[in-house]
């Protein structure tokens, strides 16, 4: 989405007089290609995904586990995905600049994503599946 700036007046004033000059249709590049509520809802739905994915097959709770053992890995594991999801959009400054940046904003986006995610996991499963 292209920002637009119609009837922007620049003012320059000099010793004699002010004067006043119109300018039209000024466009600057967008910062943030999606919106950040965008960003958190895709980063916590792949996490979501992924631990739903490990844990509904699994069929061997323990006793002392309780009935809703499940429910800290469903609620942690997402979370750290949302703050994945924030890092990809804190990462679009350098994304948006191009070539080498591009690719490096990419990269650590997928990185930093997995990070998070792993730490997400590990501490939802702490206590539950993992001992």
């Amino acid at each position: 989405m292209q920002s637009t700036f119609n009837n922007y007046y620049i003012i320059r004033i000099n010793f004699k007089r002010n004067i006043m000059t119109q300018l039209t249709n000024l466009s600057t590049a967008p910062l943030h290609t999606g919106s950040l509520i965008k960003r958190i809802l895709q980063g916590a739905g792949i996490a979501l995904i992924l631990i739903s994915a490990f844990l509904f097959p699994f069929d061997g709770a323990k006793s002392e586990w309780g009935n809703f053992w499940m429910i800290k890995p469903l609620v942690i594991v997402p979370l750290a995905g949302a703050s994945g999801g924030v890092f990809y959009y804190w990462m679009d400054y350098l994304r948006i600049q191009g070539s080498w940046k591009k690719i490096l904003a990419n990269v650590l986006s997928l990185i930093g994503f997995l990070v998070v995610l792993w730490i997400g996991t590990v501490l939802g499963l702490n206590g539950t599946l993992w001992d």
